[in-house]
């Protein structure tokens, strides 16, 4: 009888090891993992790169407080301000720290402007920014929000649609006390939705004239998963502050909050902390991570491969049209769609060695490594077949 609690549904398997893009179960199988932590092991695993920075880094100092100048912490946030839109970085554990910072610099900024009742931040219902108890409000959904009342106020909530118009009423919602609209710019959780360049072109055009802030979680989208570093990028837009974790620490607790110098002005000395957020050891690591994200050409062989995955589920799709409805995502945040329930279909993958991962939607979410192999590919291109001849 296991001590802990059931907040997860998890399934009747565990893993004694792992090299790239598979796992190798305590029950002697092997899998190719399309799963990789929901997209957090952006290397794969047992990456001999960051194998090599832990181990080098664990034995000088893993911990000293963001009470003293922390170098690896310098260097890491340099180099994301020198590659992105923007000019400072607080360092977090978490997607969910990293979202909750977000709000809080969002709020700080029209504070520090003599605006305290610029409070409101403006998401799209059942998005998903964390766990936690403002996160859950953020995200405007009740099977996250129910039971953890009393509601968190601070939130507004409009539509996200896949038809015109894609955010209807927005104006309307945004009030004088409107500090910030909040969306991810891939729809992850809710699943696998893209929010169109000419949406996120839009969204900006609309800050701009209401002189609110653009916040784009990039939580699971970011770190090269788009096939560009940031998902946001084809947009051609800048915005105000941006939110990252999993990718960013293959596998390692990370997070950060990104932000142009106008609104990090914001925040002075002891208006936002974290005890771990920062330590030596995770910079270190995400470092180490972006040493291989920025090699010349590593973004473009996922966009390459990427393309070459689409072509192979579309075909798949097309010779089983009953069974799945959509191929969904950019660069290698791919989602399934079928017309029913996914729950067996994933079962089913997973007795064939292949681990996915379910969204809304009946979505069966696949999220490779970023360094998958194309004969990897077709090894998840064979069982997917498989299985929806299985199904048929």
């Amino acid at each position: 009888m296991s001590s802990l609690a059931k907040n997860y549904s998890r399934r009747k398997i565990a893993f004694k090891r792992g090299n790239g893009s598979f796992l190798y179960a305590t029950n002697g199988k092997k899998y190719l993992d399309f799963v990789q932590g929901i997209a957090v092991n952006s290397l794969g695993h047992a990456n001999p790169h960051l194998i090599r920075a832990i181990n080098k880094q664990a034995k000088k100092v893993w911990h000293v407080s963001n009470a003293f100048i922390i170098p690896e912490g310098e260097r890491l946030a340099k180099r994301l301000t020198q590659k992105t839109f923007a000019e400072n970085v607080i360092f977090q554990n978490s997607g969910t720290e990293a979202t909750e910072a977000a709000i809080k610099v969002a709020r700080r900024y029209f504070y520090s402007k003599g605006k305290p009742y610029k409070n409101r931040i403006l998401c799209i219902k059942n998005s998903f920014h964390g766990r936690t108890i403002a996160a859950i409000f953020a995200s405007g959904s009740k099977k996250m929000t129910e039971g953890f009342g009393p509601k968190v106020p601070g939130f507004d909530h409009i539509e996200f649609r896949k038809f015109k118009p894609r955010f209807p009423n927005i104006r309307s919602k945004i009030k004088k006390n409107t500090a910030a609209i909040m969306v991810e710019t891939i729809m992850g959780e809710a699943g696998i939705k893209p929010i169109p360049d000419k949406c996120l072109k839009y969204l900006r055009k609309i800050c701009n004239e209401k002189k609110i802030l653009l916040i784009l979680d990039e939580v699971q989208c970011g770190i090269g998963r788009s096939g560009d570093f940031f998902a946001f990028e084809g947009s051609k837009i800048k915005p105000d502050i941006v939110p990252i974790a999993k990718g960013i620490g293959g596998g390692f607790p990370l997070g950060a909050v990104l932000m142009t110098k106008k609104v990090a002005k914001s925040m002075s000395p002891g208006s936002h902390g974290s005890t771990f957020g920062g330590n030596p050891l995770a910079m270190s690591i995400g470092n180490a991570v972006l040493d291989q994200i920025f090699k010349k050409g590593f973004l473009k062989s996922i966009k390459k491969i990427s393309k070459y995955f689409f072509n192979e589920l579309n075909k798949v799709k097309n010779d089983y049209p009953k069974l799945i409805k959509e191929v969904r995502g950019i660069g290698l945040l791919i989602g399934l769609q079928l017309f029913n329930d996914q729950k067996k279909f994933i079962q089913k993958l997973e007795n064939n060695k292949l681990l996915t991962i379910r969204a809304a939607e009946n979505v069966v979410r696949i999220l490779p490594p970023l360094n998958v192999k194309k004969s990897e590919i077709n090894l998840a291109v064979k069982i997917i077949r498989k299985v929806c001849k299985e199904c048929k």
